[in-house]
């Protein structure tokens, strides 16, 4: 029930999203806002051409990217979390880092790992893993000792304590932090790859600006703001499968509301 309202409320915001393009290009009649509709019969060209590689490429970066977050980013943060010691030596050091404005370092990366993929890998990794850090040590000390003591007197392992009391706590708000990450970590990505790369959805918009070739433009925008949402969507249906009981909670909350 829920995918499908799911997949609903999806397809009415694109529809609203398309009807409110197409209006502003009645009212402005200029080229720089092209037609949605001859818009949307150039992407599905497109895809069949060179568009599908550039947006291979960068979907490429960004799981490869995430994953070094996410086993960073849970590592760290369950560090802090679980020990005073590395609580009192690495919490000051995620705090200092973590408002920096992590795109100021591509020219440093570049310069350390070179113009390819690396560089750019490494800077969206940097904008997700220190959001994931902070989340995953918040709710590590967030948990109440008595989970841990009662766990404990019934002869949990190391093993078990982390199966029924840790991960299950964390998850939630990991899952949050992913879904808020995706949209920076695209937008950082396409600034990257306007960088000493051929390939990649922010390269096939930026050259397609600088050809003049707005409709070209506008169907790399389409294609990145689609991945974008497949993406958002995708870690929304991981939520809904393999956390029912954040989805039941989230229920309960609405039926306090309504």
């Amino acid at each position: 029930m829920r995918i499908n309202s799911l997949k609903f409320s999806t397809l009415y915001a694109l529809l609203i999203v398309t009807v409110c393009w197409y209006v502003i290009h009645l009212l402005l009649n200029t080229p720089t806002v092209p037609d949605p509709l001859l818009t949307f019969s150039r992407l599905v060209n497109l895809l069949t051409d060179d568009l599908l590689l550039h947006l291979l490429s960068s979907l490429g970066r960004i799981v490869v990217a995430t994953s070094i977050a996410l086993i960073l980013g849970i590592t760290v943060g369950l560090m802090i979390g679980l020990s005073q010691f590395f609580n009192t030596y690495l919490s000051p050091i995620v705090f200092v880092l973590f408002p920096l404005p992590k795109i100021a370092f591509l020219p440093i990366l570049m310069l350390l790992f070179g113009l390819g993929n690396q560089s750019k890998i490494i800077l969206v990794a940097l904008i997700i893993v220190f959001q994931i850090i902070i989340t995953v040590k918040d709710s590590v000390m967030n948990l109440k000792k008595e989970y841990f003591l009662s766990i404990k007197t019934m002869g949990a392992t190391r093993i078990e304590l982390f199966k029924h009391i840790i991960f299950p706590s964390i998850l939630p708000s990991l899952f949050t932090a992913l879904r808020l990450s995706i949209g920076t970590s695209i937008s950082v990505l396409f600034f990257a790859e306007n960088y000493a790369t051929t390939f990649g959805i922010g390269y096939f918009i930026m050259d397609s600006w600088i050809r003049i070739d707005y409709i070209d433009m506008y169907a790399g925008i389409v294609a990145i703001s689609l991945l974008g949402l497949g993406l958002f969507l995708l870690i929304q249906l991981i939520e809904q499968r393999y956390l029912p009981w954040v989805q039941l909670e989230k229920g309960t909350q609405q039926s306090f509301l309504d």
